[in-house]
């Protein structure tokens, strides 16, 4: 009668089988953005890739199997940086204090950003037309601001005129004049600055009204409400902050944040 084999038992220091291969890759992966973003921060995208996989103690091949590209990673650590800020604008919505939590969260975005070399790389290439967040991370940043806003300006701390839009352009027209003073080490002039020119009483410049015409109404995609385009021109999808997170939220719920 032959003799049965035994089964092959797979060795543990198998790559291919090792129950601690994922763990590896995931311990890996948080330390090359860990490093990434240390990296980013001081030189920008100019900092080789050789650099990153040094501090983060692996090899560029390492690196090269999580991100296919210095630009991938690059993009990778904006957008971390961009949800951290969500993030933090999402836990201070329900502040009993909303208008001061809402300038305190302006100056501590300016003041993080602007020693932010990766940041500052990434908003001058998007002006440029160079790069470009994805839209749900860019809604959700919008959205959770947003929301900022429309509490402040209902507690009365931010003038009535003042929407979205001007807010987000401000803030990245402050964080490029406070990136001119960086040399003396004066940061937060500027930026006090800006917020003095959101509060009631204190501003002397009459906002001119949106220009709309006659095809320029819609209805908010959440709650149906009849809204008109923004003042950039371009046709809205949602009537208010509001409405623009609870979108985000929902989109979130069902398919996770990208």
């Amino acid at each position: 009668m032959p003799r049965r084999s035994s089964p092959v038992v797979p060795s543990p220091a198998s790559p291919h089988l090792s129950p601690y291969l994922r763990s590896d890759a995931r311990r890996n992966r948080a330390l090359i953005l860990e490093a990434a973003r240390s990296a980013f921060e001081e030189g920008g995208l100019t900092v080789p890739l050789g650099e990153i996989a040094r501090r983060a103690g692996v090899g560029t091949g390492t690196v090269h199997r999580h991100f296919p590209s210095k630009e991938a990673l690059f993009r990778a650590t904006v957008a971390d940086r961009i949800r951290l800020f969500t993030d933090t604008a999402d836990e201070l919505a329900d502040s009993d204090d909303p208008g001061a939590v809402f300038f305190r969260y302006l100056s501590s975005v300016v003041r993080l950003a602007a020693r932010n070399k990766a940041l500052l790389d990434a908003l001058e290439a998007s002006a440029e037309g160079l790069f470009e967040l994805t839209p749900a991370l860019e809604e959700g940043f919008r959205g959770a601001l947003g929301v900022l806003l429309t509490r402040a300006q209902e507690a009365g701390a931010v003038r009535k005129d003042v929407q979205i839009e001007d807010v987000v352009t401000l803030l990245f027209g402050c964080l490029s004049m406070e990136r001119l003073r960086l040399p003396d080490g004066a940061v937060g002039r500027m930026t006090a600055l800006m917020c003095d020119s959101l509060r009631p009483g204190r501003n002397v410049t009459k906002l001119p009204p949106p220009r709309v015409s006659r095809d320029e109404s819609g209805a908010c995609e959440v709650c149906g409400r009849d809204m008109r385009v923004a003042r950039t021109g371009r046709r809205g999808r949602y009537c208010g902050a509001a409405c623009r997170q609870k979108a985000y939220r929902e989109r979130v719920r069902r398919g996770g944040r990208s």
